[in-house]
């Protein structure tokens, strides 16, 4: 296994709770971030990380996770302005040195590119998932 990382996420939907179970069954540490402590019922229970519970968009929750001490963090909420908000914050405050937001409103994402973040485009993502699948479809039903 590679070295194990300090890894934060934020937001514990149906994104937040896959990749955080994921980097944890590889080893990392991980904490996970929301508001919602129903959110973390989403966690399969393989998940051997850390909850905390509170608004990510808030200095002392950020700072109650440790986020000083994390590698990577990577901002999953279902708003765009809030991912963006916490994004800068782990870059510039707390030095994180690897920072990875989801976008939903693809317009959104060179803007935020050149702020320096690395943007994933979900909404694009999907789309282009979408048009490879039809035209795997149409070359098998109309070739």
């Amino acid at each position: 296994m590679a070295k194990s990382l300090d890894i934060t996420v934020i937001g514990c939907g149906r994104l937040g709770s896959i990749l955080a179970t994921h980097l944890s069954q590889q080893g990392h540490k991980v904490v996970i971030i929301d508001r919602e402590p129903s959110a973390f019922d989403c966690l399969a229970e393989e998940f051997s990380g850390f909850l905390v519970t509170g608004d990510a968009a808030e200095m002392n929750v950020l700072k109650a996770a440790k986020l000083n001490k994390s590698q990577v963090m990577i901002a999953v909420t279902g708003k765009d302005n809030l991912n963006i908000m916490i994004s800068q914050l782990a870059k510039t405050f707390f030095q994180v040195p690897i920072v990875l937001t989801r976008i939903l409103d693809p317009a959104r994402e060179e803007i935020y590119q050149n702020l320096g973040l690395t943007i994933i485009s979900t909404t694009k993502i999907s789309a282009a998932a979408f048009l490879q699948t039809l035209q795997q479809q149409l070359e098998e039903n109309f070739s």
